[in-house]
């Protein structure tokens, strides 16, 4: 069995796709508000 290291596995991809997820949440949350207070302005 080879030994393992703490801390040198190249983590790039994963660190990529976090990035991108969490940039999703923050798109999706502005749209979201933005969306809320359009409606709660124009809808009544």
């Amino acid at each position: 069995m080879a030994e393992h290291k703490h801390g040198t596995m190249d983590i790039t991809v994963q660190r990529q796709a976090y990035d991108g997820f969490i940039t999703a949440i923050v798109r999706c949350s502005i749209a979201a508000l933005a969306t809320l207070v359009f409606l709660a302005v124009f809808a009544i």
